[in-house]
């Protein structure tokens, strides 16, 4: 699985590591979910690929917040490259945002959970953020879906859904 975020806080930038900002609740997040089984320090991040989590961004060479990003920071053919490239089973966006920019799709026809199409034949979850500046939209419940579609995907009690048609391009 692929987690995608925006781009990285001036915080995280600094530090050098994916959501340090204290007041991120991702570790916190990953945890409750079941997808680690303990909370990771953000300088820890490296750690979640022996747990078949990966981690990257949409605007890889920005920091900040979203609405202060530049239009031509969101780099979606880079991201579908990687996805090609690396084929994980599940991709997850932590932003609504990070979804938009990647799928093509308004934030506002975005729900939050498993998307009905794939995207290069991934599966496809959007999830409320975890930073801060979205805490009045955060909500536990998608991330614990994931964590238990994770949990059967890595232990094999796969339900076999059939996939859908994938994302048209944008």
């Amino acid at each position: 699985m692929v987690l995608v975020g925006s781009a990285p806080s001036t915080i995280s930038a600094r530090a050098h590591a994916y959501y340090a900002n204290p007041q991120n609740k991702f570790w916190r997040t990953l945890h409750a979910a079941g997808l680690t089984p303990r909370q990771f320090m953000p300088q820890e991040y490296p750690l979640l690929l022996s747990l078949g989590i990966g981690l990257t961004d949409l605007a890889k060479r920005h920091a900040g917040a979203d609405a202060a990003l530049p239009k031509h920071a969101w780099d979606r053919t880079e991201f579908l490259s990687k996805l090609e490239r690396y084929r994980p089973a599940l991709v997850a966006f932590t932003s609504k945002r990070a979804a938009s920019e990647a799928l093509g799709v308004p934030t506002g026809k975005l729900a939050y959970g498993r998307q009905a199409e794939h995207l290069l034949g991934t599966e496809v979850w959007v999830l409320p953020s975890t930073s801060p500046l979205g805490d009045n939209h955060f909500r536990l419940e998608p991330w614990l879906e994931l964590g238990e579609r994770f949990g059967a995907k890595e232990s094999g009690a796969d339900t076999g859904e059939s996939e859908s048609a994938p994302l048209p391009p944008s």
